[in-house]
């Protein structure tokens, strides 16, 4: 197996050390001991260990790597991907990153592309990282703190604070890294995004549009409920990870990272797509006619919907939605990809109806300007941008090959942007009582959503309940400057036809 073919032992005792089965020093023994009791004076780290992943020690040729997956993905390559610079089978492996790229040597040497960009220093991260994976070696990184005290705060501006404030295991290599923020990245995207303390600000100092601060402002209403004097829930967040497919393979206690991050809340995570329930036992993509349940703890469960968004959406499975509990992420998707355009151009309207934030993520720069400019082409008109393109601050750090294209690199979830269905409008009425003419009236315009909310700038007072709408107007100045010449200043999401009685202070 690997491990046995890459590890040896640091120090093989010969015979001559030993003595009726007692062990007998040397001088070898007697000058390591110095050495490592200088050391210890000195302050100076221990030599590494031959057991610690390194460069050296992980890197195979994947035609003829240890191990048998790594070997059939370079078959893989070979068999359908193209040299960039002939077009033809690739039949060469490059002696620098030990991964098939080109058809000879002759195409490899032509690349001028290739070697000015470097690539093949990515690339050989690719392989070393996958071959790591397969070692066999210990991953104590993957032993994942509990609880967050609550006199501590967790610091989400970074991968390393991250880990350091929520008492990760210290990863002092990137080997560490790759292999535990490939798995947490989905999480703690999802974590940082609605957290209150979320690294990403709003415009100009941030990607966050003033639309996804309101959005953002409504789930934090209910990821909150201690910091606002109605704590009444009347059901679980409902977190919906739409065309699932890594993300739900991922165990629960990787969710429960996100958890952690809120520990007041209850979450469901609603994992939507033909690919999102793996059977281990049979090794196959799961298809069940009804919801697969399964409850971490009394704070997280994971249901599994083996089918498309647009036929829950079309059967109303999910209603009522709820900009309050209810958000969506996809990642990376690959909206503008022909294999499935045709698919998210009936998944999507349903989305955008549900007036609820989405969030998407793309694996490079290339991946979400595509799928922006896929968005854009087809739903302008029918969206606000939440969150502007921006780099996912806790995107994995390890690198990853597209093995019909061996040129192609990546990481998941790099760029990250958000938008939401446009709020549509609906004619109105709403009483304006005056003290000295009791029985004047105005009409105008609201937003029509589902529920009641009102932000603006000291304009109202009296409001608390998300549900309710009792106001006082400050003065009716201030009224028609704030709503009459811009409605977008005062925001009210309202069930249904609606009379709303306002009193004038005079």
């Amino acid at each position: 197996m690997f491990a046995s073919r890459r590890l040896t032992p640091q120090v093989l005792r010969s015979s001559s050390s030993k003595l009726n089965g007692r062990f007998i020093p040397t001088q070898r023994h007697a000058n390591r001991n110095i050495m490592n009791i200088i050391r210890n004076a000195l302050g100076m780290d221990p030599p590494p260990s031959p057991f610690e992943p390194s460069e050296e020690n992980r890197f195979h040729p994947w035609d003829s790597s240890p191990s048998p997956d790594l070997r059939h993905r370079a078959a893989t390559i070979r068999a359908l991907a193209k040299c960039p610079v002939t077009g033809k089978e690739i039949n060469f492996t490059c002696p620098y990153s030990g991964i098939p790229t080109h058809h000879s040597k002759e195409a490899w040497e032509q690349d001028t592309e290739y070697h000015a960009t470097k690539k093949y220093e990515i690339l050989k991260k690719v392989n070393i990282y996958e071959h790591d994976l397969r070692s066999g070696r210990e991953f104590p990184e993957f032993d994942f703190p509990g609880k967050q005290t609550f006199e501590s705060q967790v610091n989400l501006s970074n991968w390393d604070l991250y880990f350091y404030t929520r008492q990760f295991y210290s990863m002092d290599t990137e080997f560490q890294l790759a292999a535990v923020t490939k798995m947490l990245s989905y999480p703690v995207t999802i974590g940082s995004i609605l957290h209150q303390y979320s690294p990403y600000l709003l415009q100009p100092k941030g990607p966050v549009a003033l639309e996804g601060l309101k959005s953002l402002a409504a789930l934090r209403y209910s990821l909150y409920p201690n910091q606002r004097s109605n704590t009444f829930k009347d059901r679980p967040l409902r977190l919906f990870i739409i065309g699932a497919r890594a993300e739900g393979q991922l165990p629960g206690h990787v969710w429960k990272q996100l958890c952690y991050l809120f520990p007041e809340i209850e979450f469901e995570l609603h994992f939507i797509g033909p690919e999102c329930y793996y059977d281990t036992d049979k090794r196959s993509y799961l298809t069940s006619q009804k919801p697969i349940v399964k409850r971490v703890d009394e704070s997280l469960s994971m249901i599994y919907h083996t089918d498309y968004f647009h036929v829950f959406h079309q059967a109303q499975d999910f209603f009522p939605y709820d900009p309050y509990l209810d958000s969506f992420f996809t990642f990376h998707p690959g909206l503008a990809y022909p294999d499935v355009t045709d698919l998210w151009k009936q998944s999507l309207p349903g989305l955008l109806e549900t007036k609820c934030p989405i969030f998407i993520t793309g694996y490079h720069e290339k991946d979400a300007n595509a799928d922006i400019k896929w968005i854009m082409d087809n739903f302008e008109k029918d969206l606000d941008v939440l969150v502007n393109k921006t780099d996912n601050l806790f995107a994995s750090t390890k690198w990853e090959l597209n093995d019909l294209n061996p040129q192609e690199t990546y990481r998941f979830n790099q760029f990250l942007f958000g938008i939401r269905g446009a709020p549509y409008f609906s004619n109105l009425t709403i009483h304006a009582i005056s003290e000295k003419s009791p029985n004047e009236s105005i009409s105008s315009s609201l937003i029509n959503g589902e529920h009641v909310s009102i932000i603006s700038d000291a304009v109202i007072s009296g409001m608390d309940l998300p549900r309710t709408f009792k106001a006082t107007l400050i003065t009716a100045d201030n009224f028609w400057k704030h709503f009459k010449f811009n409605p977008g200043k005062l925001i009210c999401f309202v069930l249904s036809e609606l009379s709303l009685d306002v009193v004038w202070n005079k």
